[in-house]
């Protein structure tokens, strides 16, 4: 068998041959037992019943979320998985009673900023770390992971004087602009990706001429599409729930300004009938689950890359 052949085929003839050979001998290749497949019906049975009553127990904040949605104002809290009273134009005048377009809006573009940003950067570092040997590499790399070790209470005062002096407060940069400079484990997600790409094709491209920035760019980057989603979809979720950060540094002159976290905060508050509300929650509940859809959107889109991700380890056959 040629070594050239494409691995599917190899691993295939290699398996017609070790089939062959233990038919010849008479001797059987024992199975390897698996824990997660039990042999007998009643395994099966308590397996399917633990998957179900765990898949109905993490669906039951969504169902909730979608029932009080659809309730009238007195029986938000009622914790009725299926209303008394439907009220489906709530999905209508929550538009009307709330700027939402605009909050949506704005969430997506900060996330949008500070997932390619985050994704771009740890990129090109994590590819330097994967690629380059130099003295102290290890050193530098272990300096790079020990900042994971620090708190976000204690960094939060300093960020928030540099932005200060900057005067860049009230704007969208300070949440999105730090992702620019990478982040420690989304470096150490994809370094992991590029330590295992063979070396022998950077090599052979650097014969062949090819700069440095065209082996990140034609080679690890192409080969490594899954962790750079797999980085993408993470901070884009962290971006998109991002309420401390909007808090602090969204300082908007108008209520059109806010992140949705924020603004489904401001709505709570509007709502409230100790601050002067009429305890219109059924609107809340709208919004909040209008804001989760796109985040639902994005990791079915993103299943097939995480699940890439994890069996391949960055190698492609």
């Amino acid at each position: 068998m040629s070594v050239t052949q494409s691995s599917p085929d190899a691993v295939r003839l290699a398996g017609q041959a070790i089939g062959e050979n233990t038919v010849a001998s008479g001797k059987k290749i024992p199975k390897v037992d698996r824990w997660h497949k039990p042999k007998t019906i009643l395994g099966k049975v308590v397996l399917w019943i633990a998957l179900i009553g765990f898949s109905l127990l993490f669906l039951y904040p969504f169902v909730w979320l979608l029932a009080a949605s659809l309730k009238p104002r007195g029986q938000v809290f009622d914790n009725a998985l299926i209303p008394k009273t439907w009220v489906p134009e709530n999905y209508v005048e929550v538009w009307n009673q709330l700027p939402l377009i605009s909050w949506m809006f704005n969430s997506v573009s900060i996330a949008l900023l500070a997932a390619l940003a985050v994704a771009l950067s740890s990129s090109v570092v994590a590819f330097g770390f994967a690629y380059f040997k130099f003295p102290a590499r290890n050193l530098l790399f272990g300096l790079v992971l020990a900042t994971m070790m620090l708190p976000g209470a204690v960094t939060m005062i300093p960020q928030y004087l540099i932005w200060k002096e900057l005067g860049l407060i009230g704007t969208w940069v300070p949440l999105w602009g730090a992702n620019l400079f990478g982040s420690a484990f989304y470096i150490f997600l994809q370094r992991q990706f590029f330590l295992g790409l063979p070396r022998e094709l950077f090599e052979a491209a650097r014969i062949d001429g090819c700069s440095y920035w065209g082996l990140f760019r034609r080679i690890a980057m192409p080969l490594s599409i899954p962790s750079f989603i797999i980085v993408f979809v993470f901070e884009f979720q962290a971006s998109w729930n991002n309420l401390q950060a909007s808090l602090i540094y969204l300082n908007a002159g108008s209520v059109e300004g806010f992140t949705a976290p924020l603004g489904i905060a401001y709505a709570m508050t509007k709502y409230s009938p100790t601050a002067g509300g009429q305890g219109d929650y059924q609107y809340v509940m709208v919004a909040s689950l209008i804001v989760t859809i796109p985040m639902l959107l994005i990791f079915a889109f993103g299943q097939r890359y995480f699940i890439e991700g994890v069996a391949t380890q960055g190698r492609k056959g």
